[in-house]
């Protein structure tokens, strides 16, 4: 990894952005296709979120099995685990990562610290917070918050050791911890029944329910989910490492890179995915003998951590690439809106979705399948899309990243164009 195509990844080939005094990023300072890339993402957050948002992912197999459109949902639950599962959650996490190493870079211009990057992180924190315990189980800001003060002192390393630290961490850290902690969760995880518990709750009228139930069932998936916070920290660091680099900043002058990248990922993502899909579906046989052994099962883990990353990577890759080309360029720049306003159409899916699917709005609940799933995301997605349009042709910021820049940096921005 010391060289792929022309680039070293060990220092950045851009020049700073211009040293003016360090506060939010102008128009001008924008790259679009990091928020071409983040529209990219946001489309598949969606999709994996809705699967828990619409309840489906709280149902039995019996209970999955019995709706009318278990067929279809059968196909799609398979699409979605070799395709996006995880991988959706990898390009957002690692956009997070490349956009700290782009504020980093712009305070290393002015001679400022990071000290303004930490209070962003501890706003974002306070988002994710509220989001997590108000709203929804699920949220991954208040892990960005926490891991990103992490980067804070691995700032100005190079790009190559971030990168190769980013990628221990997030493939092989878990794997071998995982008999460890297999060892000791059965003592401290709650009863297996939280997430039909859940389910009652979420599906009922009461919002104190609701609440009772997401706090509880929070606690329960950070236990139970205690790899998260090491897939989270290696990509936000393989990330901070792109940014560093350069690469995307100038993907026109790192385009070898961006190709050799995808070259490598590409064969190794489809091995690994169709080992991992074959053993789940019992082409190897009954997982009996070596199968069963603690090495079969931590190389079958490194196996899983290592396909979800390296498709993250390559769907990262192909993007890139893809957007130097005019034709392409045209129609994923359209992106670019619903980017921009990241952290406010992140926890508005989380708003639509609750008022449509809990039991507290329209209680549509589970009963369309992965069907409905794929449909509401088409549908709130494009909606979404829109909208980030209409605003942004009014207003400067998304109402969220208005009040977090707000907060950041002191002065109000001015919101309205005109």
């Amino acid at each position: 990894m010391k060289c792929i195509g022309r680039v070293d990844l060990q220092t950045p080939r851009m020049p700073a952005p211009n040293a003016s005094p360090l506060g939010p990023t102008r128009e001008g300072e924008r790259i679009v296709l990091l928020d071409a890339l983040r529209g990219f993402a946001l489309f598949g957050v969606l999709l994996v979120n809705l699967r828990d948002l619409t309840l489906f992912g709280f149902l039995t197999e019996n209970a999955r099995g019995a709706l009318g459109t278990a067929g279809w949902d059968h196909a799609l639950d398979l699409a979605m685990a070799a395709l996006v599962d995880v991988k959706a959650f990898t390009i957002f996490t690692l956009l997070f990562g490349i956009g700290f190493a782009l504020q980093a870079e712009r305070a290393g211009a002015v001679g400022e610290g990071l000290g303004r990057y930490g209070r962003r992180l501890f706003i974002l924190f306070v988002i994710g917070f509220l989001h997590a315990y108000l709203l929804w189980w699920g949220d991954i800001l208040r892990f960005y918050a926490i891991l990103g003060l992490v980067l804070l002192p691995l700032a100005r390393r190079r790009a190559r050791s971030l990168a190769l630290i980013g990628i221990v961490i997030a493939v092989f850290v878990t794997p071998f911890l995982r008999p460890a902690m297999n060892a000791l969760l059965p003592a401290i995880v709650p009863s297996p029944d939280a997430a039909a518990a859940a389910l009652g709750a979420f599906q009922g009228g009461s919002l104190t329910e609701m609440l009772r139930a997401n706090f509880a069932y929070d606690r329960w998936t950070r236990i139970s989910a205690w790899g998260l916070p090491f897939y989270v920290l290696g990509r936000l660091l393989i990330g901070a490492a792109i940014g560093r680099s350069g690469a995307l900043r100038d993907p026109k002058g790192h385009r070898r890179f961006w190709v050799r990248l995808l070259g490598w990922l590409l064969p190794l993502v489809m091995a690994l995915t169709a080992f991992i899909m074959l053993r789940d579906h019992g082409a190897f046989g009954p997982l009996q003998g070596w199968w069963r052994t603690e090495t079969a099962r931590a190389l079958v883990r490194i196996a899983r951590s290592g396909a979800s990353l390296a498709l993250g990577l390559a769907y990262v890759a192909l993007f890139v690439l893809l957007f130097q080309r005019p034709g392409w360029r045209h129609w994923l720049q359209g992106l670019a809106p619903i980017g921009r306003m990241a952290l406010t159409n992140y926890i508005l899916q989380t708003v639509i979705a609750l008022i449509l699917f809990y039991g507290v709005g329209f209680g549509l609940g589970p009963r369309f399948g992965l069907v409905g799933v794929l449909a509401a995301t088409v549908v709130i997605f494009s909606l979404q899309l829109l909208a980030s349009r209409w605003w942004l042709e009014r207003f400067h910021f998304g109402p969220l990243e208005w009040i977090w820049r707000t907060l950041t940096y002191g002065p109000r921005p001015r919101l309205r164009r005109i």
